[in-house]
């Protein structure tokens, strides 16, 4: 199931990621790609060793965190940590899925989903499409600045290239405490379906009956 996160960062907060991410080096992205992936990267990524970048990623994931649908989307267990990446005119990301375990040691996850935060404004470049394969084909996303796409980390996806303009972006992925998607979209749905009784006035104790279902088969599910 793919998703999208809308206004995860409001215009204050892309004002200040923007400004600080104006401040930094950019490097080639290669270095942090896997082994399968490396040939087929061209972009530009933020130190994620300098100081400014980590605490960029602090406030970043803090807002990741507090979007409504994030946590029954996802079921975080683990998050990676974040990139920013940066495409200018004629740099692209070709077809490639991204690595089943990342990180090392202690720090190792399993990923289950992957996230793009859009921090361009859709209308400052052309191109830089995330183009996800589905079984109904190709899905080309590109959001508005401030928006973010969840979707399986398994997939087959790409970037396209950018013809001008500039494409900013934040990328990372997680490890859910469920790791089936399709027992993930049965819980996302029942939560949903919740807060919409909840809005419409359902009383108290029938949406505790929900709550109990919900709750016991996180229990069964998680990991």
């Amino acid at each position: 199931m793919s998703l999208v996160l809308q206004s995860l960062l409001v215009a204050e907060d892309l004002d200040r990621v923007r400004a600080e991410l104006a401040a930094l080096t950019w490097s080639s992205g290669k270095r942090t790609a896997g082994s399968a992936a490396r040939d087929v990267k061209e972009n530009l990524q933020a130190d994620g060793s300098d100081p400014r970048v980590k605490e960029l990623e602090r406030f970043v994931v803090e807002a990741l965190r507090r979007h409504p649908l994030f946590e029954i989307a996802a079921r975080p267990a683990r998050l990676s940590r974040l990139l920013f990446s940066r495409y200018e005119p004629g740099m692209t990301y070709g077809a490639h899925t991204d690595d089943a375990l990342m990180g090392k040691g202690e720090d190792k996850l399993r990923t289950d989903l992957a996230f793009t935060i859009f921090l361009a404004d859709s209308s400052s470049y052309e191109g830089g499409e995330l183009v996800v394969d589905s079984a109904l084909g190709e899905q080309g996303i590109k959001l508005e600045a401030g928006d973010a796409i969840l979707y399986p980390a398994g997939s087959i996806h790409h970037v396209a290239p950018v013809t001008s303009g500039v494409r900013l972006a934040a990328v990372g992925w997680l490890q859910s405490f469920v790791s089936d998607p399709t027992q993930r979209e049965t819980l996302f749905d029942l939560s949903v379906t919740r807060s919409r009784l909840a809005a419409a006035g359902i009383a108290r104790e029938e949406l505790l009956k929900l709550d109990k279902s919900i709750s016991n088969l996180l229990r069964m599910w998680a990991r």
